[in-house]
Parts: structure tokens; sequence; C-alpha cells
């Protein structure tokens, strides 16, 4: 994403609903480029446009995650992707972390499959040069844009990766926390046909617990977060074998 645009997103996250006049004087472009930046920014999901203002969108989806922080997402999600090599099939979880990571595979990457159950991810990249992208069948959850439940689990019992990359919604010293019992028990489900699970998450994550624990530090094998996570989790995740990877919460010069 353009600079330009994380900082379009950022007026508009703390302004609630700002002028298209009031977005160009702040970043000294013309109303011009800004309605086309907004054009970019709502097909994304990311804003909702009015007559002459931009506004944020306040549902709990994913898109209005990806609003926040979105430069420390994109980082997060960037050094995962580094991990991940020509060729290869992975499987993905939903979660704003996850979907940029999924965007940065099917740009920069060749012959990557992704496997997942988020239809929120497959729309999200599907305009991407390199998308290749296996939608799992399910039942719905409108509200996230993902599919769970048992034919979800039988869809994925014929693949086997290496590596899954799995959100999180909170922690505990039990493990890593999901808002909701289905899809806790699905990705749980889906991670059963990877070698290694992968935790991409803001280091605020672990400030919120959540309603049923998705997966517990036995079965983590990497995270990656940014360097405002608290030392004492830390040393709890390593104490567990878990190698932890940060990003810088702002870019570096």
């Amino acid at each position: 994403m353009h600079m330009r645009h994380t900082k379009l997103l950022n007026l508009v996250n703390r302004e609630k609903r700002i002028s298209v006049a009031a977005l160009a004087r702040e970043l000294g472009v013309s109303e011009v480029t800004i309605r086309k930046d907004l054009t970019i920014l709502e097909q994304k999901g990311l804003l909702r446009r009015e007559h002459g203002y931009a506004v944020m969108i306040t549902s709990d989806d994913i898109a209005n995650q990806l609003s926040f922080n979105y430069e420390r997402k994109h980082r997060i999600a960037l050094r995962a992707a580094e991990t991940v090599h020509n060729g290869e099939t992975v499987l993905i979880d939903s979660g704003a972390c996850c979907t940029l990571l999924a965007e940065e595979l099917a740009t920069n990457r060749r012959d990557v499959t992704i496997i997942t159950n988020s239809a929120f991810l497959a729309t999200f990249i599907h305009k991407q040069p390199n998308a290749h992208v296996l939608l799992l069948g399910g039942e719905y959850q409108n509200e996230s844009q993902v599919l769970v439940g048992p034919m979800v689990k039988k869809c994925a019992s014929d693949f086997r990766v290496d590596k899954i990359f799995v959100s999180a919604d909170g922690f505990t010293e039990s493990g890593f926390m999901s808002d909701n019992l289905m899809r806790a028990e699905t990705i749980h489900a889906l991670a059963e046909q990877a070698t290694q699970v992968i935790v991409l998450t803001e280091s605020s994550t672990f400030e919120e617990t959540g309603v049923v624990v998705a997966f517990p530090l036995s079965e983590v094998q990497t995270l990656y977060t940014d360097e405002n996570i608290d030392d004492r989790f830390i040393q709890l995740l390593h104490e567990n074998d878990i190698h932890v990877y940060t990003v810088p919460l702002e870019e570096e010069a």
C-alpha cells in the first residue's frame, strides 16, 4: 500500500469522518488525487465514502481490523512471508495479518497455493497477479466471512502442508485464544494438516483474552509480532520452545 494511503487511513480513523478537502490539505495533494485514493481504499473495504467525505468503518470485520495500524500489520506479514518459497502450498487463517500475508504471497511469489477458509481473504487478493487460492467449503459466518464446521475439515483432509499461518484474538498462559468457538475448532482442525503452526498477531493481542484457547502453547512453533510485546510474554514463549520474531513499530530509517 502507498504510504499516502496509510496516512489517509490514519486520518480517517482518527477523525471518524473527514472531508476530501481536509484530507487534501493534510496530505499535500489535490482533491482529485484524494478521490482516486478513496476509490482504491473503498474497493478494499477499508473505509466508506459519503458525498465529499471519507468515513471510518465501524464494524468488527477484517476490513475494519486492517484499517488500524496497517503498516505494523503489513511489516508482520512481510516478515512471515520470508519463510514461504516459490511453489509452496500453505494454509492461511482469517485475520488482518494473515490476509496481508496472503496478499504478499499472491503478489511477489510464484506458484504459491493458498488454502484457506476465509472468503474475505480470497476476495481481497483475487486481482493479484499470482493469486492461486483454494477456498474450503463449509458453513458461512457472515460477520467474519469465514467458513466453519466439519465440512471444512473434510475438505482439508486431502492436503498436507508444511506451514499454517494463524491469527489470535487473545492470549493466556494456556495459549492463543479465539473469540469464536466454531472458528477456533475449525482452524485447529486445519492445523492438523500442517507440520508447523505459525501465529501472526500484533503485540496488543497479548493484553486481551478470548472465548476459547485455539492453540495451546505446545502446538505452536513460531510467532511473528511487533517489538512492543512485553518481555514476560517472550520469556514464556521461549520456555515453551516457540520462536519469536518481532518487527519495529515504526518504519526504520
